[in-house]
């Protein structure tokens, strides 16, 4: 029979180091983990950060080990996974850190059911006028209903073998658009495009000019333009204010963080009658334009944008290269914001009329749509796919954990 606990019985809480880290970051060393890094069952490491062997051995306290799980209290409140092993004895900062006593709990049970189960209790207990956060002393008081050991470690091996599948999706997706990216930038960045006896344009001796504009030369023939010449960017709606009447006839809403992890059992709806040019479908470019700088291709089906991102509709160039232009010219605007030593708050119509880019010839960018098609019809399967493993792994948690449905060897 399951029985209801709150977390502190189960496991000892506290809370990752607070304090000034700027001084402390170090190029390489132990790996310092902040609230970005951590995603719902993940380690997201591409903004992760270090500190110093000797600076790790003064703030113990925060010290991770394996079986740790640890939840984010601000930016994404409640998001949490498992310190794996390769991450045993790392740091980190504004993450509750929770130890379970692994006689009592199993690690990644503890952590479907923070993911699955808890949300509403975190979204209750948020405090801060400024910027919402989790706070330690909430976690401790968090009600947890507990099933038998023995069927805890079944629930967590079932969804870590769905996780599996999700993360084998996850790494080809990457390999796949790490080829259209090679392909983008032999061509687009390089000038290596094929000339016409199929040579690299530029080590072939293609003809190079310059420009006063870009202040670089570029192939003969080519133009300088703006992000808005080869896209209209869309905004998304104060979807707030679009509540649906008829619970038949409405469209999850797509805010920022479900650009990131797609619809889950927390999404909110918005009326199905909203503007059309505000409703998304598969294979839509999405361009969060606030906080998060990022340029996703959609493929969490149909449903209605939010305000703080943008749809980008390609005008007179074919779609994928849109998709990777703007992905290539998004490091642009963070060095803007280096450049100004400020947050860049969000990106403005102006920014994007202020660009620079080269402009290829229509052509050549359809001949680079056709070569890559593939790819991005290999990436939009696997992407529709793992939302299926996604919404299969979080429709069964709850019905293995309640015993609705059964286990079998």
């Amino acid at each position: 029979m399951n029985k209801f606990v709150k977390l502190k019985d189960v496991a000892s809480l506290t809370v990752g180091f607070v304090g000034n880290m700027t001084k402390e970051y170090t190029s390489s060393g132990i790996a310092f983990f902040r609230s970005l890094n951590i995603k719902p069952f993940y380690i997201d490491a591409r903004e992760l950060l270090h500190i110093s062997f000797d600076f790790n051995e003064k703030i113990q306290k925060s010290r991770l080990q394996e079986g740790d799980v640890v939840i984010v209290r601000t930016g994404q409140p409640g998001a949490c996974c498992v310190i794996p092993k390769e991450y045993d004895g790392c740091n980190c900062s504004d993450l509750i850190i929770v130890r379970p006593n692994k006689e009592i709990i199993n690690p990644y049970f503890l952590e479907a059911y923070i993911n699955f189960m808890t949300q509403k209790q975190i979204n209750n207990h948020q405090v801060g006028a400024i910027q919402k956060h989790f706070n330690v002393g909430s976690a401790k008081e968090m009600l947890l209903c507990l099933p038998e050991l023995s069927i805890q470690r079944r629930c967590a091996k079932i969804v870590n073998i769905l996780n599996r599948k999700i993360q084998v999706n996850n790494k080809v997706i990457k390999e796949l658009e790490s080829m259209a990216k090679t392909i983008y930038d032999y061509w687009f960045l390089q000038f290596e495009f094929p000339n016409e006896e199929g040579q690299p344009y530029k080590s072939s001796g293609g003809k190079m000019v310059w420009n006063e504009e870009l202040g670089r030369e570029i192939p003969e023939g080519w133009g300088v333009g703006n992000l808005y010449d080869i896209a209209q960017f869309i905004n998304g709606l104060a979807c707030q204010n679009y509540r649906p009447i008829d619970q038949n006839k409405k469209l999850p809403v797509i805010k920022i963080k479900e650009m990131h992890d797609g619809i889950t059992n927390n999404i909110e709806y918005v009326r199905a009658d909203i503007p059309e040019k505000n409703i998304i479908n598969d294979g839509d470019i999405l361009f969060s334009w606030s906080a998060t700088l990022e340029v996703v291709i959609w493929t969490g089906g149909k449903g209605g944008l939010n305000q703080h991102i943008f749809k980008v509709v390609p005008k007179e160039y074919a779609s994928y290269y849109v998709y990777m232009q703007l992905s290539a010219y998004i490091i642009n605007f963070v060095h803007m914001a280096e450049a100004r030593k400020t947050t860049m708050g969000h990106i403005t119509t102006d920014h994007l009329k202020q660009s620079r880019i080269v402009l290829p010839p229509k052509e050549m960018v359809g001949t680079y749509n056709e070569k890559v098609k593939g790819f991005f019809d290999e990436i939009i399967c696997n992407s529709k796919q793992r939302r299926e493993l996604l919404l299969v792994r979080d429709f069964l948690f709850p019905l293995l954990m309640n015993g609705q449905v059964s286990f079998q060897d």
